[in-house]
Formats: C-alpha cells, sequence, structure tokens
C-alpha cells in the first residue's frame, strides 16, 4: 500500500519501521520543523522521525503548518492510498482527509473514547487504571473523535512510569497498525462509532499537574509522581527549594506511633528511601529524586548527603 506516515516523536518510531518492514510503500514522511528539543535555548534539532524516515531512506516534509496549499498539494501529487498519523502534533484540515481513499489512519495510546488529546497515558496512570491500551481510528474534523478501526488492551504495571509505559504502548500499536492494514487490504475492517458519553479528555501536562498534595491518599500521590516521569515531573519544595520526584510507590508498613498526630509531607524515615507522611495513616516511599542544580540521585544518597532527614517536611508551595 502506498502511504503517506506523519509523525514527530519517538512514540511513532515503532510504526514508522514497522510499516517499512512489511512491505507498505512510504512515499513521505511528514513530521513537525527542526526545533529546540533539550532546551529552549538548545540549537534546533530534527525529530525523532525526521531522523529515522532519512535513516530509512524515505523523503521527509516538514513545514510549520500542515494547512499549508502548497503541502496540501504535495500531499495531494503524492497519491496515497492511505495516510498514517502517528502523534504528528497538528490537527489535520479536511483538505487532507479527504486526499486518500482508505481513510486518515491514527493510532492512538489509549482504549478510546476514554483519553482523547495529547497525553492519554499519564492521565491514564493519574486516575489509577490497572489496564489501557491502543486503538487504530479513521481520522474525522474532531479531536480523536473518529470510527474506532481495532483496540488492544495491555496491563498498566504498579511501578511504571508514563515514559515507560508510553514506550511499550508505541510498539502495541506499531503491530496494532500493521494488523489494520492487512485487515483494510481485505475489505475485513468494520469501523464502530465512539460513544460521546464514555469520553474522557486527557489534556497536556502542565507543570503546575506535578505538584503534590500531601493531603491525599498515598496511592493517588505514588500514582502524580509515575504519570509525571518523564514530564513535567512531580514535586514538592523542601527548605524554599523545589524537588524533583522521579520515583515513588505506596508504603505498606504500619505506623510506627498510631498515636501521633500525623503531619501530611513530614519525613518519617529516611534510609533506602524517604517515607513520607501523606492522608491519615498513608505513606509514599520516595526512592528516587532530584534537587536543584543536581543530578537524580537515590534516596539512600540523598540522605548520606544529608539533602535530607528525618523530621523534614515537604510543603505545597515555596515560602513567602
Amino acid at each position: 500500500m502506498r502511504l503517506v506516515f506523519m509523525g514527530t516523536p519517538d512514540f511513532a518510531i515503532p510504526a514508522l519501521r514497522a510499516l517499512a518492514q512489511s512491505g507498505h510503500e512510504i512515499a513521505t514522511a511528514v513530521t513537525q520543523p527542526d526545533r529546540p528539543r533539550r532546551s529552549r535555548s538548545s540549537p534546533p534539532e530534527p525529530s525523532p522521525v525526521r531522523s529515522e524516515a532519512q535513516a530509512l531512506g524515505i523523503p521527509v516534509l516538514a513545514p510549520e503548518s500542515v494547512r499549508d496549499p502548497e503541502v496540501v498539494e504535495r500531499l495531494r501529487a503524492i497519491g496515497p492510498e492511505a495516510v498514517i498519523v502517528v502523534a504528528y502534533g497538528q490537527i489535520l484540515p479536511p483538505e487532507i482527509l479527504t486526499i486518500p481513499p482508505r481513510w486518515c489512519i491514527n493510532v492512538h495510546a489509549s482504549l478510546l473514547p476514554k483519553y482523547r488529546g495529547a497525553a492519554p497515558v499519564a492521565h491514564a496512570i493519574l486516575a489509577g487504571d490497572r489496564v489501557t491500551g491502543v486503538t487504530t481510528m479513521k481520522m474525522d474534523r474532531g479531536l480523536d473523535t473518529g470510527d474506532i478501526l481495532l483496540q488492544r488492551e495491555c496491563p498498566v504495571g504498579l511501578a511504571e512510569t508514563a515514559g515507560e509505559l508510553t514506550a511499550r504502548l508505541a510498539v502495541l500499536g506499531a503491530d496494532l497498525l500493521v494488523e489494520t492494514l492487512a485487515l483494510h487490504e481485505r475489505a475485513a475492517l468494520e469501523p464502530r462509532k465512539q460513544n460521546p458519553a464514555e469520553a474522557t479528555q486527557a489534556p497536556s501536562l502542565k507543570r503546575t499537574d506535578g505538584l503534590i498534595d500531601w493531603g491525599r491518599g498515598a496511592p493517588e500521590i505514588a500514582d502524580r509522581v509515575r504519570a509525571c516521569h518523564p514530564w513535567p515531573l512531580a514535586y514538592s519544595w523542601l527548605r524554599g527549594e523545589p524537588v524533583n520526584f522521579l520515583r515513588a510507590e505506596v508504603s505498606l508498613e504500619a505506623r510506627d506511633d498510631p498515636g501521633a498526630r500525623p503531619v501530611p509531607g513530614r519525613v518519617i524515615e529516611a534510609g533506602e528511601a524517604l517515607v513520607v507522611q501523606c492522608e491519615g495513616d498513608g505513606r509514599v516511599r520516595i526512592l528516587e529524586l532530584q534537587f536543584p542544580g543536581r543530578k537524580a540521585m537515590m534516596a539512600r544518597d540523598a540522605v548520606n548527603g544529608r539533602l535530607a532527614k528525618v523530621g523534614d517536611i515537604f510543603a505545597q508551595a515555596a515560602p513567602r
């Protein structure tokens, strides 16, 4: 099948490779322009899809806007049977949606209609879901509202971060995409409408979404740490500075002094982990963290370096 592939981040790489390996002709890869990727001041770098496409010998387009009439005409001139979209980063205009006779097909990292939007994996973890998955979808003008083609479930690991789960879903989505196209070629797909009443939204996370509220339950806090890794990273304030949390888990140990009044955010133990008080009897074990100006470190190294100790209190805001 003659295809145009549209994608930008690492999540799209397994799909691009799978299509190339399965014998499809990828006429062009469309991706976002070169931009600073490590920091705002770093030099522009090609997107992961651009680098991979060039390694595979696939021509690349990197327009500022896919709505540019010249871009639309170039895609129309290619004559793709289908356009494949995997985390491209722009909403396609109707002019592109109507180009391929075999549809524009999207790979989305959730079991639609749950978690429509840019951050479905993080929102699944924030919600405490133990099962998520991937969906291939016939695209329409809405945001992840198109007809469902195929879906596949995936368990969410109890200690898995959003980054780790995203990497697994990328591979699962690539396999599902190849299966979708094979069925499509045999006219064996039966698209089904999404139920709007079951839809939930998953917008991009902001830095403030990582702020820990120690008055919440331990499972919710541990899930937030996982959901915010690698971006925006969960954090709290200690001695007037923001401290990022990279790994955490619910503590299963009973309180040493059931009669004592719990103080949310207080460090109860400091050893192999920082055990921090949460709502009620709940506690979270911080396993890996990062102090300002320092590299990520294990909790025991923070304790040995006297960066954290029993009695410290993590706060929700910097002191004024």
